[in-house]
C-alpha cells in the first residue's frame, strides 16, 4: 500500500512538471490586451539578486536626485527606501503600450508588498486625484492616467494621445505637434478609470496569456523581457491605399519580434528571435540559409578590425519577397532603367556579402578616417557585370579604379569595393587569411558581425580633459559586440547578441550602474564648465547679454 502510494505520488508530480513545461499560458500576460504593440518584462528578482537598491544609492546619478530640490520629499523617501511606497520591487512588473483608436495608453503593472503604504504614497503623489472603488479595487484617476490596486496588484494607465498620428503622412495643411503629426486629431478626454479598470477585468482570451510567442518567450530565463507585435504598433494601417497596394497586410499580420536580455559576469546576452506573417514564415522557411562565407571574412587584409558584418541569402528569396509586397514589377521598372532586372540579379549573386571597417587613423586635421571594403560573392559573372555597369551609371565618377576614389575589381569569385585600391586587390589574391579569434564565436548562421570597441576608442582619443575622463571610462568598460544567427527555426529567425565587457568576473549590471554614475559626474562638470563659459563671455561680450526682459531705464 506504501509503496503504491509512493507510486502515485511520484506520478503526479511528473505530471506537474511535464503540464507546467508543456503549458501553452503564461501568468506574465494575463493582463496585458492581446493587441498591444510592446511589451516590456522586468524579473525584479533576478535584478534585485545582481544589482541591489544599496549599489545604486551610491551611484552619483542618484545621488544628485536625492539632493535635488526640485524633487519631492515623498519622492525622496522613495527613493532611499523603495520598500517604504508599498510595492513589491523584487517581483515582475510589465509595462506595455496599446495603441487604439483614441490614439493609445500606457500601462504598468505589478505587485504590492504593503497595501497601506502604497495608499500612503499614492496619497502623497496624486494629491487631486479622484478616488472611487469597484469590484474591490481602489481607483485614483485624474485626467491624466488612473491607478488601480487591491492588496496584491496594481494596474496603472496612462494616456498617449499622441499616439493617434504616429506614422501618418504628413499633410502640408494641418498643424503638427512635435514628432507625433497633428494636433487636431489628438484628443485627450479619454476615460482613464474606464481603461484601468478594462485592464482589470480583461478576459485570459484577451490577454497576453494564450499568445504562443509570448508564452514562449516568458520560459526563457532572463533579466528583461521585450515583446513587440508590428500588427498593432505600426503605420501600415495609416497608409490608406497605398498599404493595399504594396499588400503591407501579407508582412505585418502576425508580425512579431522578442527578446530576452540576461545580466550576466562580464558580458549582456541578448537573444531575439523574430516571427513573420504566414505567407512571409513560409518564405522565411523556403529560402533560408544556412551559414555564410568564412573564407570571405578571412580576406579581409588587415587585422586592424573595427567592425565587420557578414551575410548569406539566397537571392531567389529576396525576388519572392518583392512579389509578395506586389513591388516586383515596380522593382522591374527601375532597374531596367540601369540595364537590369531582378532575375539578372538573382542570376548574378551567389548570395555572400562582406562589409568591413578598418585601420582608424587620423588626418592632419584630427578627424578621423577609416579603410572600408565591401566584397559579394559572384554566381555568374556576365550578369554580375551588368549590376557593374549600373553602378557605374550610379556613381559616375566616383565609381573609378583611382586609389583616391571608390576602387573596385573582380575576379570569378568575388566583386570587391573598396575607399582603397591595394585593399581591393589584395582581398582578391586570397592571401591574407586572417584567423581572427572571433570568426568560431560569430559563424554558423546566416549572419554574423562584430565591433572592436577597444579598437575604436584607442584610435580616437579626444584632447580635451573632460571628454578624455568618457573616454578612459568607456575603455576600462567596454570589450567588444559579437553577433550570430540568421537560422530559420521553430517558426522564427533567431540571433544572438553578446556585449562583452572588459571586467569577466563583475556582474555587467552592476558594471553598468558604476559607470552611469561616473558619466553623470562628468555630464554635471560639462555643465558647470559650460555655464562658467558662458558667464566669462558675458563679461568679455557683454553686446551678447540678453536685453528682452530688463526693465527701460535700467542698464
Amino acid at each position: 500500500m506504501q509503496k503504491r502510494t509512493l507510486s502515485v505520488l511520484a506520478a503526479s508530480v511528473i505530471a506537474v512538471i511535464l503540464f507546467s513545461s508543456c503549458s501553452k499560458t503564461n501568468k506574465q500576460g494575463r493582463y496585458i490586451p492581446v493587441k498591444a504593440g510592446a511589451v516590456f518584462h522586468l524579473n525584479g528578482k533576478s535584478i534585485n539578486e545582481k544589482l541591489t537598491w544599496d549599489e545604486i544609492r551610491q551611484n552619483e546619478a542618484f545621488k544628485d536626485m536625492s539632493s535635488d530640490s526640485s524633487v519631492p520629499a515623498y519622492a525622496k523617501v522613495i527613493l532611499n527606501n523603495p520598500d517604504s511606497s508599498g510595492l513589491d520591487i523584487k517581483n515582475d512588473i510589465e509595462i506595455f503600450i496599446v495603441k487604439d483608436s483614441a490614439g493609445g495608453y500606457a500601462g504598468v503593472e505589478g505587485f504590492i508588498k504593503d497595501k497601506t503604504k502604497f495608499k500612503q504614497f499614492l496619497g502623497n503623489a496624486h494629491k487631486d486625484a479622484k478616488e472611487t472603488t469597484k469590484d474591490g479595487y481602489t481607483y485614483l484617476t485624474d485626467m491624466h492616467a488612473s491607478v488601480a490596486y487591491n492588496d496584491d496588484k496594481f494596474f496603472v494607465a496612462i494616456n498617449v494621445p499622441q499616439m493617434a498620428t504616429m506614422g501618418k503622412m504628413p499633410s502640408m495643411d494641418r498643424p503638427t505637434d512635435s514628432a507625433f503629426g497633428g494636433i487636431d486629431e489628438i484628443k485627450y478626454d479619454r476615460d482613464m478609470a474606464g481603461v484601468a479598470a478594462s485592464l482589470v477585468s480583461l478576459k485570459e482570451d484577451e490577454s497576453l496569456a494564450k499568445d504562443d510567442h509570448f508564452t514562449e518567450l516568458m520560459k526563457t530565463t532572463g533579466d528583461v523581457h521585450m515583446f513587440y507585435n508590428a500588427q498593432y504598433l505600426n503605420a501600415a494601417g495609416n497608409l490608406g491605399a497605398m498599404s493595399a497596394m504594396v499588400n503591407m497586410d501579407k508582412v505585418t499580420n502576425g508580425a512579431q519580434a522578442t527578446a530576452t536580455v540576461n545580466f550576466d559576469n562580464g558580458k549582456i546576452n541578448i537573444d531575439l528571435k523574430s516571427y513573420g506573417s504566414k505567407e512571409l514564415t513560409d518564405l522565411m522557411k523556403k529560402y533560408s540559409a544556412e551559414s555564410f562565407d568564412k573564407t570571405m571574412v578571412k580576406n579581409i587584409p588587415s587585422k586592424n578590425l573595427a567592425g565587420l558584418f557578414a551575410f548569406s541569402f539566397k537571392p531567389e528569396g529576396l525576388k519572392e519577397f518583392l512579389k509578395l509586397m506586389n513591388l516586383d514589377g515596380l522593382a522591374n521598372i527601375a532597374l531596367a532603367q540601369m540595364g537590369f532586372n531582378l532575375d539578372d540579379f538573382v542570376q548574378a549573386n551567389k548570395g555572400d556579402l562582406v562589409f568591413a571597417v578598418t585601420d582608424i587613423k587620423k588626418d592632419s586635421s584630427a578627424a578621423p578616417t577609416a579603410q572600408y571594403l565591401f566584397a559579394a560573392s559572384i554566381a555568374d559573372k556576365n550578369a554580375f557585370n551588368k549590376l557593374i555597369t549600373a553602378g557605374k551609371k550610379i556613381g559616375g565618377p566616383m565609381m573609378g579604379n583611382d586609389a583616391s576614389n571608390i576602387a573596385y575589381n573582380t575576379n570569378d569569385k568575388y566583386f570587391v569595393l573598396s575607399n582603397n585600391k591595394d585593399a581591393s586587390d589584395t582581398y582578391l589574391a586570397g592571401t591574407a587569411n586572417n584567423s581572427f579569434a572571433f570568426l568560431d564565436n560569430i559563424s554558423g548562421g546566416p549572419m554574423g558581425g562584430y565591433v572592436n570597441f577597444q579598437y575604436i576608442m584607442n584610435s580616437m582619443k579626444p584632447t580635451d580633459s573632460l571628454q578624455m575622463q568618457i573616454h578612459d571610462a568607456s575603455l576600462k568598460l567596454w570589450d567588444n559586440m559579437m553577433i550570430s544567427g540568421g537560422n530559420f527555426s521553430d517558426g522564427g529567425i533567431k540571433q544572438h547578441w553578446e556585449i562583452n565587457l572588459v571586467d569577466k568576473n563583475t556582474n555587467s549590471l552592476k558594471q553598468l550602474n558604476t559607470y552611469a554614475g561616473i558619466m553623470s559626474a562628468i555630464e554635471k562638470k560639462q555643465k558647470e564648465k559650460d555655464e562658467a563659459m558662458w558667464r566669462s563671455e558675458d563679461v568679455i561680450n557683454p553686446a551678447f547679454k540678453d536685453t528682452s526682459t530688463m526693465v527701460p531705464g535700467t542698464k
